[in-house]
């Protein structure tokens, strides 16, 4: 059976205004996630969530999100969890509601992608995950506002248009945190440091799409790469940077959707660029 992720926009909107009024927590008794209860078909849940007063949409999404399957792989399984322990406790998680079962206190937890994309990659959930956990294997995280979120990276809505042209001309795992041309290249098109550690951070296969993050899932789809709405970064030498914007790609095919603005790095003469 396939299953098929909640809309990542939807559900990242609506856990972030639902986070707001949420106390913060984290998960500090690993084991309860051996046992956990997802939320897919759970009437208990829905019920918790409408007699909490959670919108209708709110409460559609949650339901939507919990099968098991969609967990990421460091917590699927037994071996993983023990493995993970560590990383675990460091999820950025949100208490959306509670119910008693049995006499224990179930809490119903949100662990927002966006909001966790710092963890090791096999940590990262591709969209907004909720499970149910019983309250003693929670304890109240400091505000997250201590912990910042990845920056969303460069601005792009001023800079010029490029057309992907030769799009097997891309660099898979260029660091190019490490090239200092480059670098100074992003400070003078006006980046933040903030901006060029979002740019380093996903501008390599193992951060872009599901559908494009190795060279066999990329191959058969490169010629999608030309569909991208992309505009440049910086240029440096014979190489480009390239700002895969998420708002201006939501119509790609979901596999190759970017759920944060992406960068590649290609060589410059595979690109077409337009004038502003």
């Amino acid at each position: 059976m396939k299953f098929i992720r909640p809309s990542l926009l939807l559900l990242s909107f609506l856990a972030f205004a639902a986070c707001q009024a949420q106390n913060a927590v984290r998960i500090v008794d690993i084991s309860a996630l051996a046992k956990v209860r997802t939320v897919e078909g759970d009437h208990a849940v829905e019920a918790a969530l409408a007699a909490a007063g959670s919108p209708e949409q709110q409460v559609r999404a949650v339901m939507a999100s919990g099968n098991k399957m969609l967990w990421p792989a460091g917590i699927r399984s037994d071996s993983a969890l023990v493995a993970n322990a560590v990383h675990i406790q460091n999820y950025r998680c949100f208490r959306v509601g509670t119910f008693p079962q049995d006499s224990i206190m179930m809490a119903i937890v949100s662990i927002p992608a966006k909001a966790n994309l710092d963890l090791p990659l096999t940590m990262r959930p591709d969209s907004d995950l909720y499970m149910v956990l019983p309250e003693r294997a929670l304890r109240a995280a400091a505000p997250p506002r201590l912990r910042p979120l990845v920056s969303k990276g460069p601005s792009w809505e001023n800079r010029a248009k490029v057309k992907i042209q030769k799009p097997e001309a891309v660099y898979a795992a260029y660091n190019i945190g490490a090239d200092s041309a480059a670098v100074k290249a992003m400070l003078g098109a006006g980046m933040s440091k903030s901006e060029i550690d979002a740019v380093v951070f996903r501008s390599t296969e193992r951060n872009w799409p599901d559908g494009i993050d190795s060279f066999e899932e990329r191959w058969p789809e490169l010629n999608l790469f030309k569909k991208y709405r992309a505009y440049l970064g910086a240029l440096w030498g014979n190489k480009a940077l390239v700002i895969v914007p998420m708002q201006e790609n939501q119509k790609m095919p979901p596999m190759l959707r970017p759920y944060v603005d992406m960068y590649f790095v290609y060589d410059a003469d595979a690109l077409l660029v337009k004038a502003n």
